[in-house]
């Protein structure tokens, strides 16, 4: 079985060598990279499984690569930080960054984390490999379409700028149409089971959303709200 391939990036050496070493003995493939233009370089030739990136970093922070890569690119970051700060976790995630965790932390729960993310990458990939699609790799809605090759969203022929975890709502929306989706159940298809956020977070990103995606916003016909329970979105 061919181990899955993690790039840690981090410019402290002994962290980095500490995180490689147990890495490896974990049996993953681990590529240490102490710096981040590298590290953006080196995934977009040769995406790895997931990426382990600290925030502070010499020249590029982690926060600006997350958003580079997210351009074109879709496999977890788990963001490293030694400021436990909210404000940062929340736009590390909202960047499109997996999983935030704060240093100092414990070596098992770093493992736990990049298996439980490479666990998700793996069951999203059988999911996708089941799930029917038209022959250009989209979901079409009247005058809506879903790119998943491109990660692009249409409105009406155009573009319409999506941050990363709104694309994935909206992918996972289109992808379940007329199913009622619980706030909870969004929240761990879509951020993560290990997700520290509550409820509203989902709330506030079908808020932005409908400012995008429907022609009257205060008066929803595509992403519709079940009361008591979340929402079904009706292509």
């Amino acid at each position: 079985m061919i181990p899955e391939r993690i790039f840690v990036v981090e410019d402290e050496p002994a962290l980095l060598e500490t995180l490689t070493y147990n890495l490896e003995q974990a049996g993953y493939e681990v590529t240490a990279i102490p710096d981040g233009l590298q590290a953006l370089e080196i995934a977009k030739n040769n995406p790895p499984d997931l990426m382990i990136l600290d925030i502070m970093l010499p020249g590029i922070d982690g926060f600006e690569i997350t958003r580079l890569l997210r351009q074109e690119l879709r496999f977890p970051i788990l963001m490293l930080t030694a400021r436990d700060d909210e404000i940062d976790r929340v736009l590390g995630l909202e960047l499109g960054a997996d999983d935030y965790l704060t240093k100092p932390f414990s070596m098992r729960e770093l493992l736990a984390r990049v298996k439980a993310q490479l666990r998700r990458r793996r069951l999203d990939r059988e999911e996708n490999g089941r799930r029917p699609k038209s022959p250009d790799n989209q979901l079409i809605f009247k005058n809506l379409r879903i790119n998943l090759t491109r990660r692009e969203v249409l409105l009406n022929a155009e573009i319409i700028a999506l941050k990363p975890k709104e694309f994935e709502l909206l992918l996972y929306f289109g992808q379940h149409q007329g199913q009622v989706l619980s706030r909870e159940t969004l929240l761990e298809e879509v951020w993560g089971w290990d997700f520290t956020g509550g409820s509203r977070t989902v709330d506030v990103h079908v808020r932005w959303l409908r400012e995008k995606v429907e022609a009257t916003p205060a008066k929803p016909t595509r992403i519709i709200t079940v009361r008591g329970v979340g929402y079904r979105f009706e292509g």
